[in-house]
């Protein structure tokens, strides 16, 4: 696993030796910061299940002002720092070991908006859609009016959710699915405001 481009092209990132983490891989991850491009430019970026930092350490190095780095595990915060300190961003991110749904209401508490919203969350749960409703039903408070959210998932967990689960993945109150794109078996979703 490595940053692709920008100022911290070429270095390497660690991976925990588990299976708790599952980090995009750099196929995907070229793939994807290639459709968020113009999003990425002095923006405010949440990595909500960070895993290894891998995603916001790569808006960081591409232009990104800011990047919160959240996970509820340690491993994962072991790896976040570590990663952090490999390419020496400790000024441009913030670290929390929070559950998701804690890390939300700080962050609406605290009023901090976010104009790249990473959700990459064990494929297995519902996580990723429960954090995409708390988004639309909290408008404004979460992403900015710009902003885009970019949900990772994979075409197991679709097939295995319900019809009426599935539209629901597609058009929440105030968000709307505007893009998705299939990588074998990695779906891409990406969300803005209606």
């Amino acid at each position: 696993m490595r940053i692709i481009a920008g100022k911290y092209k070429a270095k390497r990132l660690n991976s925990p030796k588990t299976d708790l983490t599952r980090p995009t891989l750099d196929r995907v991850k070229e793939a994807l910061f290639s459709i968020i491009d113009s999003y990425i430019v002095d923006a405010n970026v949440l990595d909500l299940f960070s895993g290894t930092g891998n995603l916001g350490l790569e808006a960081i190095s591409r232009g990104a002002k800011f990047a919160w780095l959240n996970d509820d595990k340690n491993v994962a915060i072991s790896t976040i720092i570590s990663n952090t300190e490999l390419t020496k961003s400790q000024n441009y991110v913030k670290i929390t070991k929070k559950d998701y749904n804690k890390c939300l209401n700080q962050i609406v508490n605290q009023n901090v908006l976010f104009d790249v919203i990473f959700l990459d969350p064990p494929y297995d749960t519902k996580f990723g859609v429960n954090t995409l409703k708390f988004i639309s039903d909290n408008k404004g408070k979460v992403l900015s009016d710009n902003g885009v959210i970019i949900y990772e998932t994979d075409k197991n967990f679709i097939q295995k959710i319900s019809k009426i689960d599935q539209k629901a993945l597609d058009c929440f109150e105030n968000l709307e699915c505007i893009d998705t794109r299939n990588y074998s078996n990695v779906v891409l979703k990406i969300y803005k405001w209606r």
